[in-house]
């Protein structure tokens, strides 16, 4: 028998990253977990008003999302608790831009993904960006084959439930493979 435990999300975990962006001239960064993917190119991210950043991605109509790794677990959640309008975090790293020129991004971080913005709709006390990528930037040593190895990324997990970091695990099963054979319960 099934209980009940309310209107729960369980979607958790979700990739932490810091989104980038220009406020009053200068790059400006948030910690954000509740990121996804409308389509492989287009991202969606729900941001609170209240936050200082979403300021930013309205006037300039660009962002970034920079993946950390579990290395940087303590910077990305120092991020996340001081704000922009008091706190000049970009002052933690080392900012490059891309097309864009108002997209910063984290020299830091393995992984940088520079994003215009398509649409923002207004939730009432949240703001939803959704962004196209323009360009995905790498570091070579997060690459096997060519392509982004996860666990070369180790990217941080959060879980708002329990409200903790988490790590990914191995990959067990080939994708779009392991199906072709009738299942068996």
């Amino acid at each position: 028998m099934k209980n009940s435990i309310g209107k729960l999300n369980s979607l958790y975990p979700l990739p932490t990253v810091l989104v980038g962006t220009i406020i009053n001239g200068k790059p400006n960064y948030i910690t954000m977990a509740h990121v996804g993917i409308l389509k492989i190119n287009i991202v969606c991210m729900g941001m609170g008003k209240a936050h200082y950043s979403g300021q930013g991605i309205i006037e300039n109509r660009t962002f970034s999302i920079n993946i950390p790794s579990t290395k940087q677990t303590v910077v990305t959640d120092y991020c996340g608790l001081v704000s922009g309008k008091n706190t000049n975090k970009a002052e933690l790293f080392n900012t490059f831009y891309g097309v864009t020129e108002t997209a910063p991004m984290i020299e830091e971080f393995a992984v940088n993904m520079e994003c215009k913005l398509l649409d923002h709709l207004d939730y009432g006390s949240h703001n939803v960006f959704i962004g196209e990528i323009v360009n995905t930037f790498c570091d070579d040593s997060v690459l096997t084959d060519g392509r982004l190895d996860l666990k070369k990324i180790d990217p941080i997990l959060f879980d708002m439930n329990s409200r903790r970091y988490w790590q990914l695990g191995d990959s067990y099963a080939n994708a779009w493979s392991i199906g072709k054979t009738q299942p068996e319960y």
